[in-house]
């Protein structure tokens, strides 16, 4: 079978995957099931804590295997996380809910990317997958735009309609990874299945790669700025007022944003010089928290649009970067100890930050603290991987 369609059929699952009509008013559904804004964090912190557990074992699992295979059995978890979502309720039923949600998000986690990477390099197009992942990164946020029209709306009948929408939409992505074709160049150079060669490639990218190590901790103090952002949008919208009816346009237009600037990354990348760009982006992203501490009014928004626009920039380009450090029987491993990383940093970080803000009665103090934390990790990351250079 071609693997020619397998781009397509990535950027189908995107769209599904990021169709989340539930995300503009999660919060509220939270909430409106007696859970405290802590709770909230706490089951988000419950899903990172997943991801870092599984994170690592499915990235290998994929490496070893075939990454299609994985894709699918992710498609399977989230689809029976939200069944639950949608059919029960209270804090440790939506914990359970969250565990499977977890686990799907990280076997899909690095293994997309990986599918995606591999089926250019078969292709002999590998050169423009910054503008694929770019691409694929913006049709992702302009689904959730497009659902967070829809989320919202919905919302002003019942916060639970939104969960039962998600819930269909999750299950057409079933079929979809079923039709996947594994690249023949992993295939071939497959890895060793144990967990010798599991441990080896961790230990090639956190400690003997010091390009990968530092581009990882880069990546996760962004990651974490970006997650927190979209958690942390909904209690800034409740403390300044915003209309519920509005949550679903804001949501959309933010996403949409990040859409337009993640498909146009590479021709920024292609313009900068990688690490100029990331020291820009430490600078806007530490700033924009700071002004936005400082500012929990109306004009909040613009300093949220601001780290919107960076996030679209980010991911696709710091996934380049280490795609193009690595080589495919260790890509999705890598890729899923990047992304492990972002969770354990917003595991730990997101519920205490939370907690902050509710002592204090204001989201003031958090985004201040984030923003020093993010500007600090991200220029120390910088400095280190100019010393290499």
């Amino acid at each position: 079978m071609n693997v020619e369609n397998n781009i397509i059929k990535m950027y189908y699952l995107k769209a599904i995957q990021w169709f989340m009509v539930a995300m503009p008013i999660i919060v509220l559904f939270f909430q409106d099931h007696d859970l405290s804004l802590t709770q909230v964090m706490i089951l988000q912190a419950i899903y990172s804590v997943v991801i870092v557990l599984f994170e690592i074992p499915s990235g290998f699992i994929a490496d070893v295997f075939e990454r299609k295979n994985v894709i699918f059995l992710s498609t399977i978890f989230s689809f029976i996380g939200y069944l639950i979502f949608s059919f029960f309720s209270g804090f440790y039923y939506f914990a359970v809910a969250q565990i499977l949600v977890g686990i799907g998000g990280s076997l899909i986690s690095g293994s997309d990317s990986s599918l995606i990477y591999d089926t250019l390099l078969e292709l002999k197009t590998n050169e423009k997958y910054t503008k694929i992942e770019g691409k694929n990164y913006a049709i992702g946020n302009f689904s959730e735009s497009i659902a967070a029209i829809l989320g919202g709306y919905l919302a002003l009948t019942s916060l639970s309609l939104p969960i039962y929408i998600q819930t269909a939409v999750l299950f057409f992505g079933i079929p979809i990874s079923l039709t996947l074709v594994e690249p023949s160049i992993n295939k071939k150079n497959r890895v060793e299945k144990s967990i010798k060669s599991m441990i080896d490639i961790m230990k090639f990218a956190i400690i003997k790669n010091k390009k990968i190590r530092y581009l990882i901790l880069y990546s996760s103090i962004m990651g974490f700025a970006t997650l927190s952002m979209a958690w942390f949008v909904q209690p800034f919208l409740i403390e300044i007022h915003f209309y519920l009816g509005y949550y679903g346009i804001l949501w959309a237009i933010l996403n949409f944003t990040a859409g337009i600037t993640s498909y146009n990354a590479y021709k920024i990348y292609d313009k900068m010089k990688s690490y100029n760009l990331l020291i820009f982006i430490s600078l806007i992203m530490s700033i924009s928290f700071i002004m936005l501490g400082l500012n929990i009014t109306y004009l909040g928004l613009v300093f949220i649009f601001l780290i919107y626009l960076i996030r679209g920039i980010v991911t696709p380009i710091l996934r380049n970067e280490i795609n193009i450090n690595i080589e495919s029987n260790k890509r999705a491993t890598v890729l899923s100890i990047r992304s492990m990383f972002i969770r354990l940093t917003f595991a730990i970080l997101a519920p205490i930050l939370a907690y902050i803000s509710e002592i204090n009665f204001s989201l003031t103090i958090t985004f201040i603290m984030m923003g020093i934390i993010v500007g600090a990790v991200s220029f120390f990351s910088l400095y280190q991987l100019k010393k290499i250079d």
